[in-house]
């Protein structure tokens, strides 16, 4: 029961993130995970870090186009940086 909590949460708390944060949230939850498995504590931190890199680079897979955030707090369309 916890884990299904804790998972809703998580898809709660991602639901108003544009792609980019997505990405890059979700490919440092896999990596640290992956990481943890294989090499503990250590190797959690190693795989969130490779994880957060490789969410980035799957950002610029997307056509060519992502989201971002304003200081506004508006979301808006443009080329990958």
């Amino acid at each position: 029961m916890r884990k299904i909590i804790i998972a809703v949460a998580a898809v709660a708390a991602l639901s108003g993130c544009t792609t980019t944060e997505k990405d890059v949230s979700v490919g440092t939850a896999a990596g640290a995970v992956i990481g943890g498995i294989a090499g503990g504590g250590r190797g959690a931190l190693i795989g969130a870090g490779a994880g957060a890199i490789g969410g980035l680079l799957v950002r610029n897979l997307r056509n060519g186009y992502c989201e971002y955030r304003d200081h506004n707090g508006r979301i808006y369309t443009a080329r990958c940086r």
